[in-house]
């Protein structure tokens, strides 16, 4: 009975955090099959392709100084930071050259993109913002625009 309170808890944490803490909540329920449910509801961790944009600085202190310009302007709010604000703040911050293009990658599949940036921008719900993050290349956060099959 305990593990059937469990994923109902899981669920309506992840539907009210999802702007904030998506990534965590999803790698908690990752482990289990408890996570399934709610994956499946939202096409986390079940699509293919995701749309995205990001930011990418070499220095964390940099990604920092960007991710609280979209903190200020949108996050604190609890709104969605929409793509072309998200474009600005690229255009401002990112050292990656699709930071000419606003940060666009458009649409990509599983396994195209290495470790870390291919599990958050698989996990980060659509319209949702991550939190800042390293990879091999660097520090990033991403705005996820849309997924599908």
């Amino acid at each position: 009975m305990g593990k059937d309170s469990k994923p109902k808890d899981a669920k309506g944490k992840g539907k009210q955090a999802a702007g904030s803490s998506g990534g965590g909540d999803d790698a908690g329920g990752g482990k289990g099959g408890k996570g399934k449910g709610g994956k499946s509801a939202d096409g986390l961790g079940t699509c293919t392709y995701v749309k995205a944009r990001h930011v990418l600085c070499e220095k964390q202190g940099k990604i920092n100084e960007a991710y609280k310009k979209l903190q200020d302007g949108w996050l604190d709010n609890g709104d969605k930071v929409p793509p072309a604000e998200f474009a600005k703040i690229a255009q401002e911050f990112s050292e990656c050259p699709s930071g000419k293009k606003g940060g666009d990658l458009g649409w990509f599949p599983r396994g195209k993109m290495a470790g870390p940036f291919q599990d958050v921008a698989f996990s980060t719900p659509v319209g949702a913002c991550s939190a800042p993050f390293k990879s091999t290349h660097g520090y990033h956060f991403i705005l996820c625009e849309g997924r599908k099959n």
